[in-house]
Parts: structure tokens; C-alpha cells; sequence
């Protein structure tokens, strides 16, 4: 039987360096890949290029790697709760790719199934579209994208077992499916790791097909993004 199974973050990132593209689950600070993330700032890997819905808060998720300089590039769908992010991108010390949600989404999901390219409505007429190619479906105008890859994919789960099968609760499903299905290597954190059989296979959401290394987390600080409380 197949054993995926490393001792931690640490010994789950290797073979990342510099200079290489990862996917990071998440959406907001919801299901982002935590101990993978500390363990990324620890190491030191400068010049990735990351692929994520956005880019965590000030000195949390991937703000943790903003701060460090370690991230060149960020393709992702949204900025607003960073302020490093923004003055990043302001300054021109971050090349930011900003993409649609859901091409976003579909881009990632298409590399999983084996699709190279899509047409879609969104961004049409506007900067997203500039030196993309253009084909009239119906009446309607769309936009070919293409799939987005990466060397690593890291995603968060609340339940994984020593194959690599894994379940996400609620919302913190996000983006981390899709990514487990887009990396070359797939890394899994889990909150609970159980041994091969032990998951009910009509609630696993990912196979295990998909992933290469999983790990049980810990510590995990699950912040809130923003709270608003009424005043009494």
C-alpha cells in the first residue's frame, strides 16, 4: 500500500527553490496551507512566482512572504486586504497578474482535466484581454485562456488519509481541489491524519491520485479577515 506520508512542513516542501511556481490553496485567510506557508518563509526560496486566489493579510499567509520579499510575481483575483500587496504593486517590486475569479478557477481546473485552453466571456473589452486572441461564439465575444500550471501545489484539508485522499469542510474547499488536480507535485496539509480505509469514499472530495506528500498540521491559527462587531 501506498504510503505518502512525511513528517512535517518542512520535509514537505523540498525540492522548492527559487525561482519556481506554486499553487497555494485558499480564499482569504479560509483553507490556506499554514504550516507550508511558515515553512516557505523559514526556507528562504526567493523569486516564486505564486498562484492564489489572493494574497492573505499584512504578516499572515502569504503577506508572510510578501513581508520577506520572497514572492516576484502573483497571479491571483484580488488584493484589497494587503497593504505590503499594494505597495508592492505600486512601487513595481511585484509583477501582480490579475485575473477574473472564476477564469481564475477554470483556468486551474482545466490544467487538471488536461484542457490547454478555453474561450470565456469575462474581460473581454477590457485590460485582461490585451494580446489575447478573440472569437465571436453566438452573437457574443470571448477570449481564449489558457491553463495554469505550476511546480508545486499546497493546499489544506481537514481530513486526509496515508494515500493522499482528502476532505474539505465547507468553504474551505475554495480553490484547494482544483489546485491538488494542477501541480506536477502536490503537497497536502491536513488538520486530521486517519489511516487508509478509515475515510467514507462517498465524502472524499479529492483522491488521492492527486497528491504526492501529505502531512498532519498543527497549530493552526485560522484568522478571521475582517470582523465587525455591533457596538452595544
Amino acid at each position: 500500500m501506498i504510503n505518502k506520508v512525511v513528517k512535517d512542513a518542512d520535509e514537505a516542501i523540498s525540492g522548492i527553490v527559487d525561482n519556481m511556481t506554486i499553487m497555494l490553496g485558499g480564499f482569504g485567510l479560509c483553507g490556506i496551507p499554514e504550516n507550508c506557508i511558515a515553512a516557505l518563509v523559514r526556507k528562504g526560496v526567493t523569486g516564486l512566482t505564486c498562484i492564489s486566489n489572493n494574497a492573505g493579510v499584512d504578516g499572515f499567509g502569504l503577506g508572510m512572504l510578501l513581508a520577506k520579499h520572497q514572492i516576484k510575481k502573483m497571479i491571483s483575483s484580488y488584493v484589497g486586504e494587503n497593504e505590503e500587496f499594494e505597495r508592492q504593486l505600486l512601487s513595481g517590486e511585484l509583477e501582480v497578474d490579475l485575473i477574473p475569479q472564476g477564469t481564475l478557477s477554470e483556468r486551474l481546473r482545466a490544467a487538471g482535466a488536461g484542457i490547454p485552453a478555453f474561450y470565456t466571456p469575462a474581460g473581454y473589452g477590457t485590460e485582461v484581454a490585451k494580446g489575447k486572441e478573440t472569437r465571436e461564439y453566438y452573437g457574443k465575444m470571448y477570449l481564449l485562456e489558457n491553463w495554469l500550471k505550476a511546480d508545486f501545489a499546497i493546499v489544506k484539508a481537514a481530513k486526509g488519509d496515508t494515500m493522499g485522499n482528502l476532505i474539505y469542510h465547507g468553504t474551505a474547499q475554495n480553490f484547494n481541489p482544483m489546485m491538488a488536480m494542477a501541480g506536477k507535485i502536490t503537497i497536502a496539509e491536513v488538520e486530521e491524519l486517519v489511516p487508509a480505509g478509515a475515510l467514507d469514499p462517498e465524502n472524499i472530495d479529492t483522491p488521492g491520485i492527486f497528491i504526492q506528500r501529505i502531512f498532519q498540521g498543527k497549530n493552526y491559527e485560522k484568522r478571521i479577515e475582517q470582523r465587525t462587531v455591533t457596538k452595544r
